[in-house]
């Protein structure tokens, strides 16, 4: 953790920190550990010899579930979204290189992966699985994020009221922190997806009705996944001022519209903002499959 400084805000007064949990571990970093920690743990518990998960050709949960499962020495199955590509994508094939059984299901049957009555009948094609959410998110992935919350306030025992800021996509992430935080803190997620179901999805984990948060739903860019060459070259920009590698998809638009926020003037002079790095850098390979090597061309994964 750590202040982060650009030219271009001295004038605005406020204080940024960092918590750079994207150097937790290579392949299962920033919420994505946080979010597998006590399910890697419970699926132990339980015996269990396999993980079962789901997500996309692209998805950093798939990554992180096949680096984890191989560490925790458990098999691991990935229901990817769609039909297999004709190439495959760079995280797919890291994910079966880590042992993960990749299964590729059509878009109707995916759709159902929340139906209990779908997951029910999953469980018993694969008894000896333990299965994780789209994502990771639980209500044992709270409990992980809750931790990095703890973390932070330890390690800042005397700070004032702060702002923290996160990227949003399950919602997991975001809801552990509303639960954590201080009482006088706001919580602010920046929704990579488009659509104001966001809400309501971080507002299903949460056992009660909490006032501190809210959601910027205007920097998606058209989408998830979708982009423009203003973001690519703010990443770019952010990285040689900083040394902070940022992913396109989750913390890139985060930063980039939280950039624009401070320019703005939106927040009062003296604030302290305390941004989470959720990882997710495999994901710049992915971009560079799919659009070329623009993005971050002096840095490797």
């Amino acid at each position: 953790m750590h202040l982060v400084d650009r030219p271009e805000w001295k004038a605005h007064d406020v204080h940024i920190y960092i918590k750079r949990d994207d150097l937790l571990h290579k392949f299962v970093q920033g919420n994505k550990w946080r979010k597998l920690k006590y399910n890697l743990l419970e699926a132990k518990r339980l015996g269990k010899k396999q993980l079962l998960t789901f997500g996309g050709a692209f998805s950093n949960h798939i990554h992180a579930t096949a680096a984890a499962g191989q560490m925790f020495g458990l098999e691991t199955i990935g229901w990817i979204r769609g039909d297999k590509l004709e190439e495959m994508s760079p995280t797919l094939v890291f994910a079966q290189a880590a042992g993960m059984e990749l299964v590729y299901v059509d878009r109707t049957t995916y759709r159902r992966r929340k139906d209990a009555d779908f997951l029910t009948k999953v469980a018993e094609q694969y008894p000896d699985a333990y299965i994780i959410p789209e994502g990771g998110s639980n209500a044992l992935a709270l409990k992980g994020v809750a931790e990095m919350v703890t973390e932070i306030n330890e390690q800042m025992p005397d700070r004032k009221p702060m702002v923290w800021c996160v990227g949003v996509g399950s919602g997991g992430t975001m809801a552990g922190m509303i639960r954590t935080v201080k009482d006088t803190d706001v919580v602010m997620g920046f929704s990579s997806l488009k659509g104001d179901f966001v809400d309501e999805m971080v507002a299903g984990f949460l056992e009660k009705e909490y006032q501190n948060w809210q959601i910027w739903k205007d920097g998606h860019l058209g989408g998830f996944a979708r982009w423009k060459p203003e973001l690519i070259d703010f990443i770019n920009s952010f990285y040689e001022s900083t040394g902070i590698p940022l992913d396109p998809i989750y913390n890139g638009k985060l930063w980039y519209r939280l950039n624009d926020l401070i320019l703005d003037g939106y927040f009062p002079k003296g604030s302290q903002i305390m941004v989470i790095h959720t990882g997710g850098l495999q994901g710049i390979d992915g971009f560079r499959h799919r659009f070329g090597d623009e993005l971050l061309p002096n840095w490797k994964y």
